[in-house]
């Protein structure tokens, strides 16, 4: 089987889907493997350490021709595919709810779209979890990031002219950013908080030494909530959230906010007025950016300043780590792909009936077939 792996022409994306370590991998189990020139560069990763794995390396159109799986990051539009077998297979982060048109042409072509962020979160497939490798690394960055915009220390310094009190960090949704973002601004010496409307994050929170904030008396979202992602809360929650962190945030230095719906706009977690009643200079990272942003005023892949608080729309952070997030999303991808592999026919056999086939596929003979999109 010949597998493609291209470089990604999406603005601004530096990843790339295979590494010298997965290339090998798939050698071993009998694929062929090309590479088109350049595609590890941002990442770090030169044409000759692909050939040295055990890659061809050539042009889009050399590396496509004849390809049976395609392997991407952000998917590729189908005049990029010009050459693939028919009925190729397309891995990659393919955003269905935004990119529907991309999907049916996908569809119309013939190619079988598998999309990794629709992954489900079972056990069997967290090693192919493309959302939570890439979530951590996020998180990590979105404290760096706000510690690089902030005009203070973060660490309490006592020295002999004084002494510099901690800054004081807020994550705003505990899943696996969020508690990367408590993890990092904790090492880095902060006094951090956070919420979630999930009850079960409350341990996870103070599990890494933070302090959960929460509201009492009015039901959130008990346990993990579906598929570990908050769902809608109530009116009456909603209410007395807003309520609890207004008074919390005008104490804060720096906000992490995290909240994603799958399928929806991102929860509007921070209102301007709120914004204003932090201390200027505070910092805001909102990773939900680009899903229409947790926090109001907010620009994606932008950094603005609101009442004296720099508001940074953090736009897929990961991509800011090339080197680190190719090499977990590469592993996701072969760890996807080996799951599913039968050496006889030399090829990923996809059954049906499998819970993770079922959730990353989008089209299908010809046909969109996930019932997300129906």
């Amino acid at each position: 089987m010949k597998v493609a792996v291209l470089a990604e022409t999406a603005p601004g994306e530096t990843r790339v889907a295979a590494i010298p370590e997965t290339v090998k991998k798939l050698a071993a189990l009998g694929a062929s493997v090309a590479v088109e020139a350049g595609a590890g560069g941002r990442a770090g990763i030169s044409d000759s350490d692909y050939t040295d794995a055990g890659a061809t390396v050539g042009p889009r159109g050399q590396v496509l021709d004849g390809a049976e799986l395609v392997l991407s990051v952000s998917g590729p539009d189908t005049a990029e595919l010009s050459g693939i077998a028919p009925g190729a297979l397309l891995v990659g982060i393919l955003d269905p709810f935004r990119r529907r048109e991309a999907i049916d042409a996908y569809a119309a072509s013939g190619i079988e779209a598998l999309t990794m962020e629709w992954m489900p979160r079972i056990t069997r497939a967290q090693s192919m979890d493309v959302l939570s490798s890439q979530s951590n690394l996020a998180g990590y960055k979105a404290v760096i990031d706000a510690a690089a915009a902030y005009g203070r220390a973060f660490p309490m310094m006592m020295t002999a002219a004084g002494t510099v009190s901690p800054a004081r960090a807020f994550v705003m949704g505990v899943g696996v950013a969020g508690l990367q973002a408590i993890a990092t601004a904790r090492r880095l010496g902060a006094q951090v908080s956070a919420t979630d409307v999930r009850s079960a994050t409350r341990e996870q929170i103070q599990s890494l030494g933070a302090k959960p904030i929460f509201v009492e008396g009015v039901a959130g979202i008990e346990g993990e909530g579906q598929g570990g992602y908050a769902g809608e809360t109530s009116e009456e929650y909603r209410k007395a959230q807003a309520e609890l962190v207004s008074a919390h945030l005008a104490k804060q230095d720096i906000v992490v906010t995290t909240a994603l719906i799958p399928g929806k706009p991102a929860p509007r977690l921070i209102s301007d007025a709120q914004v204003a009643t932090m201390r200027p200079g505070s910092v805001i990272v909102d990773l939900a950016a680009d899903a229409g942003g947790n926090v109001e005023g907010c620009v994606p892949g932008e950094t603005v300043e609101r009442h004296g608080v720099t508001i940074i729309g953090a736009s897929n952070l990961a991509r800011s780590l090339p080197a680190d997030s190719s090499a977990l999303y590469a592993r996701n991808l072969f760890n996807f792909l080996s799951a599913f592999w039968d050496k006889d026919a030399g090829r990923p056999v996809l059954s049906d009936e499998d819970e993770i086939v079922k959730g990353v596929r989008l089209t299908r003979d010809g046909k969109v077939v996930s019932e997300r999109l129906a």
